[in-house]
C-alpha cells in the first residue's frame, strides 16, 4: 500500500489527506460579505409544541355594534363573572330534581390541553328549587367528576368534534357533514307525549283526531331524571343557546342540550343564531330540550309503548328525547311549542313556505308533502321569508326557524339548484350514500332510507330575506296535489272555504293496493300540519279567518296534481300551468279575470288564463268520460264530509254561529 493512502495511526483505519479548511458559514453578515445568507424570518415565540399550538388560535371578539345601554351592562360585568353566571345557568338546566345542586360543569373540550399544561378549570354549582330531596347520605360518582361543557361551537368546530368521534360522520365532496340518525331516520309520532295537567286539560286537544298523546307529570319526570343522568354521566355535552321567531317582540330563547356534535350543528343551523353580545346576555332560557337520544327510555316505565319516548311538559317549558337520535325531534319538538305559545300572544303559528315580491306583497304556502310547496316557494323573483314555520302577528309575518330542512332523495341541480347550492360546508346531509372514496353524494341511493334530508343556515339561499320578516300577506295559497283529478287547477275562495280547507288539509297520494293496481289515496292533516298542533284546529282557523279578512287577504286552493282523469288516466297538470297561475295569484291580475262556479264543492274558478289552455280549468271539460267525473267528484265529496265529522262537533264563534258556515263551506250534494 503506498504511503499516501496508508493509515498513519497504524489502527487499521483510513484517513484521508487534509487539504484546505472548509468556509465556516455565518448567517445575518453584511450582503456582499456572507457566503451562506439565512433569508427565514424570526423564530416562532414558543418553548414547546403546546404553547406554539395555542398561538395559532386567537379568542373570538364580538362583531356586531352593542346599543349604548347594552354596552354599560356589560361593562358592569367582568368576562369572568359573565362566564361563571352562564355556567351556573347551564348546571342549573342540567340539575337533577333528588340533589341540591347541579353538576360541576366547565367549559371546553376535555381532550384539549392549556398550553400551561392544565386541563380543568374553575367550575360552577347552579342552584334550584328542589321538587324532592331525599337524604342521599353519601356523595355520588357523578357529584365527584366533571361535565365538560361544548358551548355554541362553531360549524368548523363541530365538524372537528363530529369526525373524530361519531362514528359515520364524514365530509362529503361538497363540504357538508355526512351524518347518520341510527335506527330512527324519521320522526316517531306514536311515541311523542304531552303532560295533561290541570293546565293543559282544558287548553290543549285532546281525543279523537289529537296528536297529543297524554302522559301525567310523574312519568315525565322519570324519563327527565333519565335523560339528565344519562347526560351528566358523560365527559362532555354540547349547549346550544338560540333563538326562535326572527320578530325580536316575540322570539323565544331555546337551550339544547345534547351528547352528539350532529344534533348541535343541526339545532346551529335550524335555529336563530344569536350574536355575541345576545349571548353575553342570554340569560335563563324560556325552553329547555334534554336530547339522550342515545339512551333509551325504560319500558316498564307508565305510558312507555317502545324504547322511544320524545316528552313535552309545557308547564315546565321542558322537552326530554329518550331513543331517537332523528334530529328532526328537536325541530318539530320546538314547533309544537310555538304552536302553544304564539296562539297566547293572539300570534298565528303556521306550518308554511312564505314569500314575497320586490314590491312588499307577500304570499303563504300550505301544502303536505309532495305538493310542491317548497318548489312554488322558492322563487328567484321573490325573496324567501322561509320554508316551513312561520308567525303572523299584528305587525305582519315572521320567520320562526334560522334555517331549511330540505328533503334530498332524488335531488338534481336542474330541478333544485337553490337546495342543490345550499349544500355545502356547514351543511348537515342527514342518512344520504356517498361514494367511498370521492365522498360524491349519490341523492338517488335510498339505501338508508328514503328521508334524506339536508340542513343548513337559510342565508344559504340567495334570495332569503334577512331579518327573516315580511309585512301582512296578500295571499294565502292553499296547495294539493289531487290524484283523483276532480279539483280546478285554481279556484279562489271565501272565507269560509279557506277556513274549511284549512282544516281540512287535503292531498291525495298514490299508494299501491294488495293487486299490485295503484289507486289514489286521500290524505287530510288538519291546518296542513295535524302532527304539531296543540289546540283544537278551529281556533287556528278562525285566527286565519279574522287576520285574512282585516289586512284584506284572498285566499286560493291550487291543485298541482292530475287533470283529464284520476291518476292511471289523466296527466299531472305540469309545472310550468301552475307556475303561470302563481305568477298571476302574485300579480294580482287574477282577481280581475272572469268567474263561474263549480257543482258540490261551490268553487269559484276563472274561465281563462294568459297562457293555459282554457279546457283545463274547468276539470269537467278535460275529462272524456262525464260519468266517471261526477262519480269520482260524487266520492272525493264524500271524503271530505267523512274527514270533517271529527271537528262539527266543535263550537266557535258566537252561539256557534262560525262553525255553521265553515261546515255550509264544504261540499254539497
Amino acid at each position: 500500500m503506498s504511503a499516501g493512502n496508508g493509515n498513519p495511526n497504524g489502527d487499521g483505519g483510513f484517513s484521508f489527506p487534509k487539504g484546505p479548511a472548509m468556509p465556516k458559514i455565518t448567517t445575518g453578515a453584511k450582503r456582499g460579505s456572507e457566503i451562506c445568507h439565512d433569508d427565514s424570518g424570526p423564530t416562532v415565540k414558543a418553548t414547546t409544541i403546546d404553547e406554539l399550538h395555542s398561538l395559532q388560535k386567537k379568542r373570538s371578539a364580538p362583531t356586531t355594534p352593542i346599543n349604548q345601554s347594552g354596552a354599560a351592562a356589560f361593562a358592569a360585568v367582568s368576562e369572568e363573572e359573565r362566564q361563571k353566571i352562564q355556567l351556573q345557568s347551564i348546571s342549573a338546566s342540567l340539575a337533577s330534581l333528588t340533589r341540591e345542586s347541579g353538576p360541576k360543569v366547565v367549559r371546553g373540550d376535555p381532550a384539549e390541553k392549556k398550553a400551561d399544561g392544565s386541563t380543568t378549570p374553575a367550575y360552577a354549582h347552579g342552584q334550584h328549587h328542589s321538587i324532592f330531596s331525599p337524604d342521599l347520605g353519601a356523595v355520588s360518582d357523578s357529584s365527584l367528576k366533571f361535565t365538560h361543557v361544548l358551548y355554541n361551537l362553531s360549524p368548523a368546530e363541530l365538524y372537528e368534534q363530529a369526525i373524530k368521534y361519531e362514528k359515520g360522520s364524514f365530509i362529503t365532496s361538497n363540504g357538508a357533514l355526512a351524518t347518520l340518525s341510527g335506527a330512527k331516520t324519521g320522526r316517531a309520532p306514536r311515541d311523542k307525549r304531552v303532560v295533561r295537567d290541570a293546565t293543559t286539560e282544558s287548553e290543549l286537544w285532546w281525543g279523537k283526531g289529537s296528536p297529543n298523546i297524554e302522559m301525567d307529570e310523574h312519568t315525565f319526570m322519570v324519563n327527565r331524571e333519565r335523560a339528565v343522568d344519562y347526560l351528566n354521566s358523560l365527559e362532555k355535552v354540547f349547549v346550544n343557546d338560540q333563538f326562535l321567531n326572527w320578530d325580536p317582540e316575540n322570539r323565544i330563547k331555546v337551550r339544547i342540550v345534547s351528547a352528539r356534535a350532529y344534533h348541535s350543528l343541526f339545532m346551529h343551523n335550524m335555529c336563530i343564531r344569536p350574536t355575541p353580545e345576545e349571548l353575553e346576555s342570554f340569560g335563563t332560557p324560556d325552553f329547555t330540550i334534554y336530547n339522550a337520544g342515545q339512551f333509551p327510555c325504560n319500558r316498564y316505565t307508565h305510558y312507555m309503548t317502545s324504547s322511544t319516548s320524545v316528552d313535552l311538559n309545557l308547564s315546565r317549558r321542558e322537552m326530554v328525547i329518550l331513543g331517537t337520535q332523528y334530529a328532526g325531534e328537536m325541530k318539530k319538538g320546538l314547533f309544537s311549542v310555538m304552536h302553544y305559545l304564539m296562539p297566547k300572544r293572539r300570534i298565528l303559528s303556521l306550518h308554511s313556505g312564505c314569500n314575497m315580491g320586490k314590491e312588499g306583497d307577500v304570499a303563504l304556502f300550505f301544502g303536505l308533502s309532495g305538493t310542491g310547496k317548497t318548489t312554488l316557494s322558492t322563487d328567484h323573483n321573490r325573496y324567501l321569508i322561509g320554508d316551513d314555520e312561520h308567525c303572523w302577528t299584528e305587525t305582519g309575518v315572521s320567520n320562526i326557524e334560522g334555517g331549511c330542512y330540505a328533503k334530498c332523495v332524488d335531488l338534481s341541480r336542474e330541478k333544485e339548484p337553490d337546495i342543490w347550492n345550499a349544500i355545502k360546508f356547514g351543511t348537515v346531509l342527514e342518512n344520504v350514500v356517498f361514494d367511498e372514496h370521492t365522498r360524491e353524494v349519490d341523492y338517488s341511493d335510498k339505501s338508508v332510507t328514503e328521508n334524506t334530508r339536508a340542513a343548513y343556515p337559510i342565508e344559504f339561499i340567495p334570495n332569503a330575506k334577512i331579518p327573516c320578516v315580511g309585512p301582512h300577506p296578500k295571499n294565502v295559497i292553499l296547495l294539493a296535489c289531487d290524484a283523483f283529478g276532480v279539483l280546478p287547477p285554481v279556484s279562489k275562495l271565501n272565507l269560509a272555504q279557506t277556513m274549511y280547507h284549512f282544516i281540512s288539509g287535503y292531498t291525495a297520494l298514490v299508494a299501491g293496493t294488495e293487486d299490485g293496481i295503484k289507486e289514489p289515496t286521500a290524505t287530510f292533516s288538519a291546518c296542513f300540519g295535524a302532527a304539531f298542533i296543540m289546540l283544537h284546529p278551529t281556533k287556528y282557523a278562525a285566527m286565519l279567518a279574522e287576520k285574512m279578512k282585516t289586512q284584506g287577504a284572498t285566499g286560493w286552493l291550487v291543485n298541482t296534481g292530475w287533470s283529464g282523469g284520476s291518476y292511471g288516466v289523466g296527466n299531472r297538470i305540469k309545472l310550468a300551468y301552475t307556475r303561470k297561475i302563481i305568477d298571476a295569484i302574485h300579480s294580482g291580475s287574477l282577481l280581475k279575470a272572469n268567474y263561474k262556479k263549480t257543482e258540490i264543492f261551490g268553487f269559484e274558478i276563472p274561465t281563462e288564463i294568459e297562457g293555459i289552455p282554457s279546457e283545463i280549468l274547468d276539470p269537467i271539460n278535460s275529462w272524456s268520460d262525464k260519468n266517471a267525473h261526477k262519480e269520482t267528484l260524487l266520492k272525493l265529496g264524500g271524503l271530505f264530509k267523512k274527514n270533517f265529522e271529527t271537528f262539527a262537533s266543535h263550537k266557535i264563534g258566537v252561539d256557534g254561529k262560525l262553525t255553521e258556515e265553515i261546515l255550509a263551506a264544504g261540499p254539497i250534494f
